[in-house]
């Protein structure tokens, strides 16, 4: 920086050397193209793998309603949350554990890009006869004779549940005076008024 000022004592105003800062500015940028390079040929570009479905099932409920008392030295994987041990985070609710495993960075973390195999016509069909033949298996595990066990014993439910409501209806219509002594007639030591009829 000594050539960037002129050393007229006299002028206080500021004389940059462009000369100077062109040359600074030009190597600069030679440096980095440089580095860039020695980068390219030191690692190949990694070639990842296409995303793929999960082939484990995501465990959310295992610690649910459970205390655990965590202090300074516990470590991360047992601390209050949802470790993940690939990135080795903790993430503290089911909806960001989900956010987390299904994202960018974990999937890196895994190897994969965020790319999907494209499928054809043959993959997709047979797909879909394989989810046919699950729909099918389903259809022949269900039992007739245990389905109208259930159907029977809904209709008593349903039968019962109504005859209460009708009872209820009766009860709340009749008027309070034919239910019998009231508490201040006991109290009192008669039982009615008048008649001895029902």
């Amino acid at each position: 920086m000594a050539g960037a000022y002129e050393k007229n004592p006299g002028d206080h105003r500021r004389k940059w050397d462009k000369e100077e800062y062109e040359r600074l500015a030009q190597e600069r940028l030679e440096e980095e193209q440089r580095k860039l390079l020695e980068k390219e040929l030191r690692e190949p570009p990694q070639k990842r793998e296409l995303l793929k479905p999960r082939e484990y099932k995501v465990d959310l409920d295992s610690k649910l309603g459970r205390s655990q008392v965590i202090t300074k030295t516990t470590p991360a994987s047992q601390q209050g949350g949802y470790y993940c041990n690939v990135c080795d985070c903790v993430v503290k609710d089911s909806i960001n554990f989900l956010d987390h495993i299904n994202g960018k960075k974990h999937q890196r973390n895994l190897g994969m890009s965020m790319k999907i195999e494209r499928s054809s016509l043959d993959q997709v069909k047979k797909r879909f006869e394989m989810n046919k033949k699950k729909m099918e298996e389903k259809k022949k595990e269900y039992d007739f004779e245990e389905r109208l066990k259930e159907l029977k014993e809904e209709e008593e439910k349903q039968k019962a549940y109504k005859k209460e409501r009708r009872k209820d209806r009766k009860r709340k219509a009749e008027p309070d005076d034919s239910e019998g002594p009231s508490d201040m007639a006991a109290v009192m030591g008669f039982s009615g008024f008048g008649s001895s009829k029902k």
